[in-house]
């Protein structure tokens, strides 16, 4: 059967610029979420523009690939396949299964003879391995589950409040479009998929031992979205569940899952200089579908953990760096900070109780500088610009870039 490949341009069109530029192009992300599928389609944008180019892709995941397990054989497949003829294009997924594979990634680079294309699940990729061997010589990509648009277009769906319930149900992960909606399948589909998630890209990559304690941070976690809370907090709730385990085990486990890209932490920063509180911070998933697969479909009780997390999650697709907002006893949900430009944002269930109306709006005229204020909501009625420019939106509209 033919596989459907729709293309993403929200990733191809900030990539396009830099092919055939002399910098690595590195995709990031959390597995399955459509990197592979995003390098295929950037082979084909090469070849409409160079039909004689010589494609190099090597897929770890593949067996065919089995035999590259150090860097020396990576370059030595590699360079046995490079042309003198043609340009050469070196595309190669899911890297970090590679031990050292920055080595052969420099002398490439070094040596000119190529374009450098890679996938990567696990951040420390570049905190750590890249960022010590190729400063400044790779860009990076972060690829993210599908947005709200994507999600209408993968479903072939009308943008209703149906369509809206349903992405919150079922998430954007691109292989759900197999199931043509069916949540059931869905929801197997991605219990699975959290599985080799923590298994491959966590406990696996981070030899992490208490697999048990590992599983019951992630079901915190899953259940809090959006509260704000400390490492030692957590450490002190587990205790409580009589889990005896240290703060810095909490610190480690919920590193080691940040970065396999499956949650996020998101710190608290003081509004006015953007200065990083060391203590307190909130948390989101990457995809609400797995972390639902995981604690459960509870709409009544849970919508409005699910509008932070998309609400966050498209900032960070818009390229914002993204804080809890604090100043003395004020709090915003979300400042997103992107070069000199900034938003504030609230996110409201409902507006329709007075009192819920005036502390959203409240919180947001206590800010003295003239950056844009939101309050994102699902209120259909509440939706308009307050007397002192404050824009009351929907979470549609909002997900959608209509704002």
């Amino acid at each position: 059967m033919k596989e459907q490949i729709i293309e993403r341009t929200l990733y191809t069109d900030k990539i396009r610029p830099y092919i055939g530029q002399p910098i690595i192009k590195i995709l990031t992300g959390q597995r399955r979420i459509g990197k592979s599928f995003i390098l295929r389609q950037i082979i084909s944008i090469i070849l409409q523009s160079d039909a004689k180019a010589n494609i190099v892709y090597i897929n770890k995941e593949l067996k065919e690939f089995d035999s590259i397990l150090t860097d020396d054989d990576l370059y030595k497949n590699i360079t046995s396949r490079l042309s003198v003829e043609s340009n050469n294009y070196v595309l190669i997924d899911e890297i970090q299964e590679i031990p050292f594979f920055q080595h052969t990634l420099r002398s490439l680079l070094a040596e000119g003879n190529c374009d450098i294309y890679c996938t990567g699940s696990n951040a420390n990729m570049l905190s750590g391995e890249l960022a010590t061997h190729l400063a400044g010589r790779y860009i990076e990509f972060p690829v993210h589950c599908l947005s709200y648009a994507e999600f209408l277009l993968f479903h072939k769906l009308d943008d209703t409040n149906e369509s809206l319930q349903k992405y919150m149900k079922i998430g954007g992960m691109p292989y759900l479009i197999h199931f043509k909606g069916d949540e059931r399948l869905c929801m197997e589909y991605l219990q699975n998929l959290y599985s080799t998630i923590l298994l491959k890209d966590v406990i696996a990559r981070k030899q992490i031992r208490n697999v048990n304690f590992m599983e019951r941070l992630v079901n915190y976690l899953a259940d809090n979205i959006g509260s704000l809370f400390s490492a030692s907090s957590i450490s002190k709730y587990l205790k409580s569940q009589r889990q005896q385990l240290p703060t810095q085990m909490v610190i480690d486990y919920s590193t080691a899952l940040s970065q396999a890209y499956f949650i996020y932490k998101v710190p608290r920063a003081d509004i006015q200089g953007l200065k990083i509180f060391e203590i307190g911070e909130k948390y989101f998933f990457e995809d609400l579908g797995i972390r639902n697969a995981i604690r459960g479909i509870y709409p009544l009780t849970e919508i409005q953990k699910w509008m932070e997390n998309l609400v966050y999650m498209q900032l960070l697709r818009m390229g914002y760096d993204v804080f809890v907002g604090k100043s003395d006893t004020l709090e915003i949900d979300f400042v997103a900070q992107k070069i000199e430009n900034r938003l504030y944002i609230q996110v409201s269930f409902r507006l329709d109780v007075e009192k819920t109306m005036n502390r959203e709006v409240a919180a947001l005229q206590r800010i003295s500088d003239n950056f844009p204020k939101y309050i994102v909501t699902l209120d259909d009625f509440a939706v308009g610009t307050t007397p002192d420019g404050i824009r009351i939106i929907h979470l549609r509209q909002f997900l959608l870039g209509s704002f």
